[in-house]
């Protein structure tokens, strides 16, 4: 059983930046990939980023991104800290949504919401134009 809590949302301006966390429980973190999705008012739930499980594997640590994102967003994690850090910068309206973080053991590079497991409750990131 992995708890993820997400923080560090808000209010930004067009062009800002804002860091979110997802922190997560348990001594198994770095057996998961951790995933970041977006829900705009009115939309489906949206991949965002994600970064495959350490160690272990040639694909350990990879990111990958959403189109909309990528270039702009970069996802880390800090296996020490039980961490996944979505560094958002260039921010623009569209990107306004509460965003998830999500844990589980999906094929590779997946973006698809069922093949991941364990869900945080989300936080809000608004930017204003």
């Amino acid at each position: 059983q992995v708890q993820l809590v997400e923080s560090g949302g808000g209010l930004v301006q067009v062009g800002g930046s804002l860091r979110l966390s997802c922190a997560a429980s348990g001594r198994t973190f770095r057996t998961y990939a951790i995933a970041w999705f977006r829900q705009a008012p009115g939309k489906e739930r949206e991949f965002a980023a994600g970064i495959l499980r350490s160690g272990g594997t040639s694909f350990g640590g990879t990111s990958y991104y959403a189109d909309s994102v990528k270039g702009r967003f970069t996802i880390s994690r800090d296996n020490t800290k039980n961490t996944v850090y979505l560094q958002m910068n260039s921010l623009k309206p569209d990107d306004t949504a509460v965003y998830f973080c999500a844990a589980g053991n999906p094929r590779p590079y997946s973006s698809y919401e069922y093949e991941y497991d364990y869900w945080g409750q989300g936080t809000q990131v608004t930017v204003s134009s």
